[in-house]
């Protein structure tokens, strides 16, 4: 039986890079350590891992490296934080002398690389009470198994403020963007053809040129210090401004209805049943949550009741037989059958709670955001349309499908890299390039289409990398972007562009 989504996807991934380069590197049989975390390093790793997980590898406490913490000098400290001044600076109080020290000693894990001036700044203050100092390139979060975000939503405004006196924000943006997805390329494993979008802006131009020569200078200096070729795989850098429609439409399929109609806040749902005040995590671990989030809501709402009828005539065919082996079996399944119920009436409750906002007043809308006056020049997708208020595609379904088809005009898409490997869907190697060692491995685990939008993506797009992968077996598609978009969101986010930007808390060293 096939593995979870949760199990062999981005999360998965992410989670065993940093069990191999922080957790083993800095690993000693019945040691037990404090882990200090900041703001991004704490979200990245609720992303990916439970408290369970890290119990497993030895860690007793995770601490927030800017609070003020009691010391505790007989254990060792795990840092794992962003290379910013802030971080580092926290870090630098904890050591200020060695009477004074918080912890025995410490060993310092960076998402991605140090600037000289810190990293020279912790070696003249505190060198000998550090065991270990390494960058690990893991700057992104992993949102879900085929989604990633940069978690910079200022980077909204930076790119689309007509005020021209934010340039140097901008351009600091982009330099950290570009860290950052070279982090994501760094953790796939992948040197891929760079491309991007070139209309309707230039911001897609401008972070492209830069990936390209940080992902050029990556591998040169890689920690195997090798030049790592190009791979099969395909980066496409994307400006918001592409399709702006699919950001402000009500989509009706169940997660992206539920994140746009309910009030969930860090994929935390709140719920009433039986007068009781519950909540629920909506996460890739719920198998039953993967299998509807991208289905129709009217679907979703025909599909559970089904299920629900189906555990309950289980149960009491279970229950009828009196044997002794039989009650034994139904003993066992009982903690299975509550848990699937549980699971069910959650998402009946959040689909029941969609549709109540739906009949208030968005099902008017609907109507007129989907009654296209005239067919724009796109692929014909009618024999696809099964509901009425739900005929519209998201644009970059189109892009990635003609990616991976090998249909993207080179003017409209130019690539960054000189000599780009050939796309056609199957791994095939351009005439100018030598096939490489491990190009039978590429072919077994099949290519991959790396997407990442400037300023945002909505749950729609997200569902088209999943549908596209479903559709392309020898390609999985992964889409990114600097945070995720529903139509509030957006307009929040413009509104906010005429007003005065007083400071940029999420770049490094400002």
């Amino acid at each position: 039986m096939a593995p979870p989504v949760a199990e062999r996807g981005l999360k998965s991934v992410v989670w065993q890079k940093i069990k191999a380069t922080v957790f083993d590197d800095c690993k000693k049989e019945g040691e037990w350590k404090i882990m200090l975390l900041d703001e991004f390093t704490t979200k990245l790793l609720a992303s990916c891992c439970k408290m369970s997980d890290l119990l497993e590898e030895g860690i007793t406490v995770v601490e927030n490296i800017y609070k003020n913490r009691e010391p505790v000098r007989q254990m060792k400290a795990l840092y794992f934080i962003t290379p910013t001044s802030k971080s580092v600076d926290c870090f630098l109080r904890d050591f200020g002398s060695k009477s004074e020290n918080k912890y025995k000693t410490a060993y310092i894990y960076f998402t991605d690389f140090c600037p000289d001036n810190l990293f020279n700044k912790i070696k003249a203050s505190c060198s000998k009470s550090i065991r270990r100092c390494k960058e690990i390139n893991i700057s992104f979060i992993p949102h879900e198994s085929q989604v990633y975000t940069l978690d910079v939503p200022d980077a909204f405004y930076y790119c689309y403020s007509p005020d021209p006196g934010n340039a140097k924000g901008k351009d600091a943006i982009m330099e950290a963007m570009a860290d950052q997805i070279v982090t994501v390329c760094a953790t796939l494993d992948e040197n891929p053809g760079v491309r991007y979008k070139s209309k309707p802006l230039d911001n897609a131009s401008k972070l492209a040129q830069l990936v390209e020569k940080k992902l050029e200078d990556y591998y040169k200096i890689d920690e195997k210090s090798l030049i790592k070729g190009k791979t099969h795989s395909q980066l496409l850098i994307i400006d918001r401004g592409f399709d702006p429609v699919s950001t402000v439409l009500h989509e009706l399929t169940f997660q992206a209805m539920a994140y746009d109609l309910l009030p969930i806040e860090n994929d935390t749902y709140k719920y009433k049943t039986d007068g009781k005040e519950k909540e629920a995590i909506l996460e890739e671990e719920d198998d039953l949550w993967v299998r509807i989030r991208h289905r129709h809501i009217a679907v979703v709402l025909e599909e559970i009741p089904k299920l629900m009828k189906e555990i309950s005539s289980t149960k009491k065919a279970t229950e009828g037989k009196t044997s002794l082996s039989a009650l034994t079996q139904l003993m066992k399944k009982m903690p299975h059958f509550r848990k699937q119920i549980t699971k069910q009436v959650v998402h009946l409750n959040l689909a029941e709670d969609c549709m109540n906002k739906f009949k208030l007043n968005i099902e008017k809308l609907c109507k007129t955001e989907q009654s296209q006056q005239g067919k724009p020049l796109r692929k014909d997708r009618s024999a696809e349309e099964t509901f009425q208020l739900s005929r519209w595609t998201p644009f970059i379904k189109d892009i990635m499908e003609d990616a991976i088809d090998n249909r993207l005009d080179s003017k409209e898409w130019p690539y960054c890299s000189q000599y780009p490997a050939v796309w056609n869907g199957s791994g095939a190697v351009s005439a100018r390039q030598k096939p490489r060692a491990n190009y039978l491995e590429d072919r077994r685990n099949g290519s991959k289409l790396i997407v990442f939008v400037i300023g945002g993506i909505t749950y729609s797009e997200m569902r088209c990398a999943y549908e596209v992968s479903q559709a392309h077996k020898s390609c999985e598609v992964i889409i990114g972007s600097t945070h995720i978009l529903t139509p509030k969101k957006l307009l929040d986010d413009i509104k906010m562009l005429n007003k005065p930007k007083d400071k940029i808390s999420f770049i490094k060293d400002e």
